[in-house]
């Protein structure tokens, strides 16, 4: 039953980002506002329902797997990365919490950015028809 919660909430989380992403698409700004208006939504609803689940603990159940995992999750992946480093930081854990951050950025983008570059030249070399 968990996996059909996360599921559900994931298929209604991935369309409404692609939904916003349509949304706020404007190909002539450079700064990519679709994305960070997700993320920035996103954290704001995962902070909202962290409050929530401390008021009513009922919560931390199936609705949190419905919700959070799922919706969100399927919505941004954003909002967990804040969530988590929020916890991290209300526990006390600042360094940790600013090691967890700025790993995940630099390391995300460096990856990203040698996945790209390994898989263009693998595509120039078996594909390449010159």
């Amino acid at each position: 039953m968990n996996w059909i919660l996360v599921a559900c909430g994931g298929a209604i989380g991935a369309c409404l980002r692609y939904g916003a992403g349509i949304y706020f698409a404007q190909p002539q700004l450079l700064f990519p506002w679709g994305t960070w208006i997700v993320n920035i939504v996103g954290c704001l609803c995962a902070g909202i329902f962290l409050a929530f689940t401390f008021k009513y603990p009922v919560l931390q159940q199936e609705v949190r797997l419905f919700l959070m995992v799922g919706i969100l999750g399927g919505f941004t992946t954003f909002s967990s990365f804040g969530l988590e480093t929020f916890q991290l930081l209300r526990s006390g854990h600042v360094s940790l919490a600013l090691s967890y951050a700025l790993s995940s950025l630099i390391v995300g983008v460096v990856v990203l950015a040698v996945g790209f570059y390994f898989c263009q030249l693998l595509l120039n070399i078996f594909l390449d028809t010159k």
